[in-house]
């Protein structure tokens, strides 16, 4: 099934059609009006550059406008009613003697003389350059910096495809007054550390389908997650990553979220309600309610390009202020715009603007809706200067956001990769952030799935991957600064990836070119779930459990995408960006179905959880025993099997024996430590539900034990 189009209706516009005589009627030059006032003061009469965006000035009842835009010739302000959004009630047409500061263009304008005025936008003269198609004075332009965006009915991506006017079609800025203050009072941001574990999903995907039990007013909406709590509760998360939700263009097919048409605004079709000033109380009702169940609340933020593409994409913001401002470019007629997004064009952090614009919507995210953190997509644009070549050491964006007293502080993840550069540990210029570990996924996968050699790398991955993360004098990393995971949005389910050998992306219209090949994954001898076996279906049960067994058990901040609890599968789709349908949302009937390895994924959760020894700050150094089925790990080629003792009296906490095998037969491990009746099984991975995991543990008999086919077993020692 191919992606349809969002149903447009956050506007509230009565007509769309044209107004001539009432439009001659009242539109008028507000500049000469502005000027005859008497002023008291330089602002009131020209405006302020700062802050960027639209401000609204109580004590004046007056809105301050203010954009960026280096090279343009002249700036024209379009204000709209809501009864017609195709011809401006009111222009303003910007003098650089009075109206610009620097490379910003301002002006401000009495509330009086806006009349009913309730959208805005933005015509921009310049000279223009025929490859990189920008400055058209004939396409309205939303400000980079609204933080409510009006689709009219008559929205049309093709128009800002191409030459001539899209009036009454293009994207507009919503004007507003009186936001209410939001009261935030006895609510108190969550700060987990040892507890920490991540669970992203995607705000639409996680209640849309029918079985979600969410209202179905609420469904695939921010309210809809808020009913979802309790569930999350449950099962243990103490912090939410959604994916992407800044507003983007809703014809695109960008169901995932990562093509933005605006930093500030959340998008707006997945409020519940179409008024533009209910969807940010939504948002924070939603934040609100995550913080009294002491969840935190991480964004996926996407700053390192923008849904207008290359030179055939639309023009409905930073192309029509100033594409070489915003954009790197190239130098290449044909392919005038870098891409190391691989989405058509790359936001260009050499300019100090677009650093401020990001500092800024990280700031408004922040302060204003209460969010706890950001990962950061393809950050490694991050580290790119104005031509595109790579500033390993000090690009400006990380000392900016570090020197600011409230961003330092964040939860800041790094997907420490872009097209170009691929940055993971030390590489990355932004010491203290956490990162995306993509070497844990591939090395655990690898393992699980039997591959031949993976016992030196399990074990770095296991410990905390100080080989990536060193904690030398020199660098200093810490253990959780490595984000941990098997699975996320990109990518297979951990259903699928143990269902599939081969992606099967047909669905998504690109003949199964798009999404990786190189996903490690092993099918259990069956492709699929047509036809599968009992034998096969029990298998796949077991290596999921394996899998979230290593994950909960390694050093660093542990992730996991949602529906992996439950079994959730994508039906082989390893890509299913555009697949906003039942391929996209989750199927909770699955939870249903699934309920002995929800079960798994809890008890397992509450165990990492009750064990700060396995997570901490620093490497677990001489409180780590690595031993094989006897007394020495095997690093051979050939080996698939590992064990290790994590002491935890260093943490006041117990004891962990830990014995794992990735081998296709039984292995008799001898436990190294102690006594037999000093230690009790806590989890088989090899045991049906409810024995996989025991509470209180089942006693052992003797100081070996056999570890079945590809199982993970753990014994606890309790401390003296």
């Amino acid at each position: 099934m191919i992606w349809q189009p969002e149903p447009l209706e956050p506007c509230q516009v009565n007509s769309i059609q044209s107004i001539p005589a009432e439009v001659d009627e009242v539109k008028r030059t507000i500049r000469a009006a502005a000027t005859a006032q008497k002023s008291s003061t330089w602002e009131q009469a020209e405006g302020s550059p700062l802050p960027l965006g639209v401000s609204w000035i109580e004590e004046e009842q007056a809105f301050n406008f203010a954009v960026h835009s280096e090279r343009a010739e002249s700036v024209t302000l379009l204000l709209y009613s809501s009864r017609d959004v195709v011809n401006p009630l009111l222009e303003y047409r910007f003098d650089f003697l009075d109206n610009k500061s620097g490379q910003i263009w301002h002006c401000r304008i009495p509330i009086a003389e806006i009349s009913d005025a309730r959208y805005y936008a933005y015509s921009v003269s310049g000279q223009a350059v025929f490859y990189i198609h920008s400055f058209d004075p004939q396409k309205v332009l939303l400000d980079p910096y609204a933080q409510s965006v009006c689709f009219p009915p008559d929205f049309d991506r093709e128009l800002a495809m191409r030459e001539g006017s899209n009036a009454g079609r293009a994207p507009l800025g919503v004007l507003t007054a009186h936001r209410p203050v939001f009261d935030w009072a006895g609510v108190r941001s969550p700060h987990h550390e040892s507890d920490a574990i991540i669970y992203e999903l995607h705000v639409k995907g996680f209640t849309k389908n029918f079985n979600s039990g969410v209202d179905p007013s609420r469904a695939g909406t921010y309210a809809g997650l808020v009913e979802k709590i309790p569930y999350l509760k449950d099962l243990g998360m103490t912090v939410v990553e959604l994916m992407p939700i800044f507003q983007r263009d809703p014809q695109e097919g960008d169901y995932w979220g990562y093509m933005p048409l605006n930093f500030f605004a959340p998008h707006a079709q997945y409020a519940s309600t179409r008024d533009s000033n209910e969807q940010h109380l939504e948002f924070r009702n939603m934040v609100k309610a995550f913080h009294r169940a002491n969840i935190g609340v991480v964004l996926d933020v996407v700053y390192n390009h923008t849904c207008e593409g290359d030179q055939r994409g639309p023009i409905y913001s930073y192309k029509g202020f100033d594409s070489a401002g915003y954009y790197m470019m190239s130098g290449d007629p044909v392919t005038p715009y870098a891409n190391y997004s691989g989405t058509g064009n790359t936001l260009n952090f050499g300019h100090a603007h677009v650093r401020k614009m990001v500092m800024d919507s990280l700031r408004y995210w922040k302060q204003e809706m209460h969010i706890d953190g950001f990962r950061f997509d393809l950050a490694s644009v991050f580290s790119r200067n104005e031509d595109g070549s790579l500033n390993w050491g000090h690009a400006p964006i990380f000392s900016e956001i570090a020197a600011d007293p409230e961003l330092g502080r964040l939860r800041l993840i790094a997907e420490p990769w872009d097209t170009g550069a691929y940055q993971l540990g030390r590489g990355f210029p932004g010491m203290t952030w956490l990162q995306w570990n993509g070497r844990f996924r591939d090395d655990v996968r690898r393992f699980v799935k039997g591959d031949a050699g993976m016992i030196p790398d399990l074990m770095r991955r296991i410990y905390g991957s100080d080989d990536l993360f060193p904690d030398g004098r020199a660098d200093a990393y810490h253990a959780y600064q490595s984000v941990n995971y098997i699975t996320s949005h990109d990518g297979f389910t951990l259903y699928d990836l143990v269902a599939y050998n081969e992606k099967h992306n047909w669905a998504n219209g690109n003949n199964n070119q798009d999404g990786t090949n190189a996903n490690y994954s092993w099918n259990c001898g069956h492709e699929g779930d047509e036809g599968v076996s009992t034998d096969v279906l029990a298998l796949r049960r077991k290596q999921v459990k394996n899998f979230f067994c290593l994950l909960m058990l390694s050093n660093g901040t542990p992730m996991f995408r949602a529906g992996d609890e439950f079994l959730n599968t994508q039906f082989g789709n390893n890509n299913p960006y555009n697949q906003d349908n039942a391929t996209g949302w989750l199927d909770w009937s699955q939870l249903r179905a699934n309920q002995d390895i929800f079960r798994f994924f809890k008890k397992m959760i509450a165990f990492r959880k009750s064990h700060p020894t396995l997570s901490r700050s620093r490497f677990w150094r001489e409180d780590v025993d690595w031993y094989g089925t006897g007394e020495r790990a095997d690093l051979s080629y050939e080996s698939h099997s590992l064990a290790f003792c994590l002491h935890g009296a260093s943490q006041n906490d117990d004891d962990i024996y830990v014995m794992v095998n990735a081998y296709w037969d039984s292995l008799q491990f001898h436990i190294q430590e102690g006594k037999a009746q000093e230690w009790t099984r806590i989890l088989d991975t090899a045991l049906a539900s409810p024995e996989d995991f025991s509470d209180r543990g089942e006693p052992l008999g003797t100081v070996s034990y056999v570890v079945a086919p590809r199982s993970v077993v753990v014994l606890l020692r309790r401390r003296q």
